[in-house]
Parts: structure tokens; sequence; C-alpha cells
């Protein structure tokens, strides 16, 4: 087959992460595959350079961005031009803007199929109710045209089902796999982060791990802190990310109690994650929407347990009180947290049980194997119609 995929950006997030994983093994079973894809946002990461050390065929889209801007038109007309080019069998798109672009300039050529992930979505909770309404008006027309529309949770699915944007006969979930090996293979603490936030030995290290955007609401990631911290002095919290709440969360933990300002830590988004969950004791995750978080399923693979809120596709990752705790609020947030802090070897066995839960169902070939079973799928059955 020939694939094209197309993304928004290949910033550090879930979307370029599993593309990354899995389309070195689709190259491998024959499949000519490549990647067309826009410019990160500041402070966002950008795998680009990894992609082609990777030996991934990865083409800037000049214009493609993830805000709505006048660049989007020189998008679509870069992206139209360049799948013409590549003459793909199939396009392969993931989340809003490139699934708008993507689908448009596919459609454009004759019978290319395709195919669209949600990664989560926007249609509900971010945007008053008009502008929602539109968006998922939208989402209905480019599903009715769109061969088979793929979901990374049965809770996204459900979501997209029940909002009318597509029927069920045209809907798959296909869990996220990224490459675990190296996670998977943790010997034990590499002292990168702890060194970087001076946190010695005995301290239990919790990472918020991803953008620092308000959809992850960090800030209730410091509340939760709050809550434990005079009761436990060697808990540290540490924010794994960059992005626009950054300026709000260093303006009150500077403005904060001793406990804040010494033991909550703002380090940015970080290259060698690896070594970063090697020193993490935990995660949390205080998001209000999520499809199937990433950055859960690689705290497990790294053995750590996990703290989050009941939204979206956590608890097809999180199982509740086997491999971590979920919450609905702050203080069940801290309750569940406060668990581990009382019980090392609680913390620790949950941590081994969450590794064997997603080192199968979530590895890079799991997701290449599904993948592959989609477009195939896709390329026997007759076109969606127009």
């Amino acid at each position: 087959m020939r694939i094209a995929r197309v993304l928004t950006r290949l910033n550090l997030g879930g979307p370029a992460r599993q593309v990354l994983a899995s389309d070195p093994l689709l190259a491998e079973r024959g499949h000519t595959v490549r990647v067309f894809a826009g410019h990160p946002g500041r402070g966002e990461g950008d795998l680009f350079d990894l992609y082609r050390a990777r030996g991934i065929d990865v083409v800037r889209v000049p214009g493609l961005a993830r805000r709505i801007g006048p660049s989007d038109w020189l998008a679509g007309r870069c992206l139209r031009r360049a799948l013409g080019e590549f003459r793909p069998d199939l396009v392969h798109t993931h989340a809003s803007k490139a699934g708008l672009l993507g689908r448009r300039a596919a459609w454009r050529l004759a019978g290319v199929r395709t195919v669209h992930t949600f990664h989560g979505h926007v249609l509900e909770g971010y945007f008053p109710a008009r502008v929602s309404r539109a968006l998922i008006r939208l989402e209905r027309r480019l599903a009715a045209r769109t061969d088979r529309v793929v979901a990374v949770s049965h809770a996204t699915a459900d979501d997209l089902v029940r909002l009318g944007v597509c029927a069920e006969r045209h809907l798959t979930v296909v869990p996220p796999g990224i490459d675990l090996a190296a996670l998977l293979a943790l010997p034990g603490r590499s002292q990168h982060l702890r060194r970087m936030i001076g946190a010695g030995e005995g301290a239990f290290v919790v990472g918020v791990i991803g953008r620092l955007a308000q959809v992850k609401q960090p800030q209730v990631a410091l509340d939760v802190f709050e809550v434990l911290a005079e009761r436990y002095p060697g808990l540290h919290l540490c924010f794994i990310g960059d992005g626009a709440e950054w300026g709000a969360l260093e303006r009150r933990i500077r403005a904060g109690r001793q406990a804040v300002t010494e033991r909550v830590h703002l380090v940015g988004a970080q290259p060698n994650m690896v070594a970063v969950l090697a020193d993490l004791d935990a995660v949390l995750l205080t998001s209000r929407s999520e499809g199937a978080p990433v950055a859960l399923i690689e705290a497990a693979a790294a053995a750590k347990p996990a703290v989050a809120m009941r939204v979206g596709g956590v608890e097809e990752i999180v199982a509740h009180e086997r491999t971590g705790f979920v919450g609905e609020d702050a203080d069940e947030l801290a309750y569940g947290l406060a668990q581990l802090l009382d019980s090392p070897q609680l913390a620790r066995d949950m941590g081994h049980r969450a590794r064997l839960r997603v080192q199968e169902r979530h590895s890079a070939a799991a997701l290449a194997d599904r993948l592959e079973a989609v477009y195939l799928s896709v390329l026997e059955e007759a076109p969606c119609a127009s």
C-alpha cells in the first residue's frame, strides 16, 4: 500500500509519538509511507529530525498549524499538490486541522480512500455552545465522506456516536501504541530528574507530563499538591512540559508557601523521557478531557502508578485500585496519591501491574498490526458515498 499520513504538527504529544512507533514497522512490511506535517507551536517540541533519523519519509507542509488562520489556504494548496505527487492509495489524517485540510485534499484525487483518527475531541466543553454545534456539523459532513473513522478509546467512540458524528458501522477503535522497549527495560532510577530538581533519594516525586494547556488543568495538580504538602514533606511535584499556562503556574508557585516554592518544579519539555520517567514515583493527570493519554501508557511501561481524572479513555489504561487511582476532583486525586505515599510497596505493586497491562496491548507492533488491518479492510470495501 501507498499510505499518506497527515498530522498538524510533530510535537511531543500522542499522535506524533504513535506515528513514530508504527510507521517504521509498516515500512518494514513493504508498505510505502509518507508523513505530511506542519510546524509545532512554541515550547511543544519537534520530532521532525527524529522522524528522519528513524528512516521515516516526512515532509513539511507550509502553513499547516494548529490555530485557524490565513495560512490554512496555503496549507490546503500545498497538501493537494504534495498528495498528488505522492499518489497514495489511502490518506490517514489525525486530529481536527489536519483532518479537515488533509481529507479535502485527498478527495480531489481519484480513487484515494480516507481514514481519520480522533485522538479525543473538542466537540463539547471547549467552546461556546453555538461554536460546538458548528464543529459537530462540520465533523458530521467530513465523516460522511470518510471511509473509516478511528477513535483511540471506546469512550471517544461512544462520544462520536452519541453526538451523531458518525455511525457505528464506520467506526473502529484503535488503542494507542508506542515504542515501549526502553521503558520496559528500565533498571532503576537515573538520577537525571532528581538532580535537576534537587530531590533526594527518599523524596517521592510525582510528574505531570504534557502540554501546559487549560484543558490539562495544571492548576488542579497544584491544588492536589497543596492538600498533601504539609503532611508529606518528602513530596515533590514536577511539571514536565511547556505551554500557555507556564506563566500562570510560575506566578502561583512564586507566591505560594515555602513548600510550594521549594518542592514544585517547572522543568519544561524534556528530550529524554526515559530518564525522566525512571526518576518518578508516580504520574498525576488532571485533564478535563482526554482520548487515551500516551503519558499514562509510558508511565505504566516504566512501572509507575498513575493518579488521574476519570475522563475520556483514562479508565481503559488505568485500572482503579489495581494500577493506580482515578477520581472526580482534586480531593479524590489527593486521596489516591496519599495511598501511594503511605505505602511504597503498594506503589511498586501497582506499577508492576500497570507494566503488565500495557506491554502487549499498547506496543508499537500492536498498533502497526491494527492499522494495517484497518487499511486493508478499507481498501477492500466499496468506497464511501460522497
